[in-house]
């Protein structure tokens, strides 16, 4: 009977020290809950968003894929915003009847894709480990107003496409964003950085 005691109770205390070492488990997986900006990605006139998530076993790759990924999917964006631009163009001056204007908007739009690539910044990631495998959450930024300004600069390069679309409503709001983009750019640039002083 003494014997069967003791195998109940060493039962039941290994029982217990397994539940215990379970939920540590448990604990460090709620850890890796995802954040908050990744479900619900923030929405803001002035910038394109992309929140991605990759692992890894390595933490440096996991970050790394997360935020190509991002940055495809802002470059994915900014194609489709210059698109609708050349659309309304199209529509105000007949890009599409225009064979070799076309082909340049269609340049343009490549160069203002490849020119957000290298303009995006990372706002918020967040890395999570569980067992061997890294996750990593990011959220990338791009402002609208950089792409807008890729493009108008595009246009004045060709002389024909800007002689063609400066007369159109499209490109004066097009100029319109560009110039608040500036604004904005200077207001950014005189602010205090908080570590001056320092």
């Amino acid at each position: 009977m003494r014997i069967l005691g003791l195998t109940i109770l060493f039962t039941v205390l290994a029982v217990l020290l397994l539940g215990c070492g379970g939920s540590k488990s448990l604990q460090s997986a709620s850890e890796c809950d995802m954040p908050e900006w990744y479900s619900n990605v923030p929405q803001d006139p002035n910038y394109l968003f992309s929140a991605k998530s990759a692992t890894s076993q390595d933490m440096q790759l996991s970050l790394d894929k997360a935020t190509t990924d991002a940055r495809t999917e802002i470059g994915r964006q900014t194609e489709l915003k210059v698109q609708g631009l050349q659309k309304k163009f199209d529509e105000e001056v007949g890009v599409g009847n225009d064979a070799q204007l076309l082909q340049q908007f269609t340049q343009a739009n490549k160069t203002v894709v490849s020119t957000s690539l290298s303009g995006t910044k990372v706002r918020s990631q967040k890395l999570c480990k569980d067992g061997d495998i890294w996750r990593s959450y990011v959220l990338v930024e791009y402002p609208v107003g950089a792409a807008n300004e890729a493009l108008m600069q595009q246009l004045k390069k060709n002389e024909q496409m800007y002689t063609r679309f400066r007369s159109s409503q499209t490109f004066k709001e097009l100029d319109e964003d560009v110039q608040k983009y500036e604004d904005w750019k200077k207001t950014q640039q005189s602010q205090p950085t908080g570590t001056e002083g320092k």
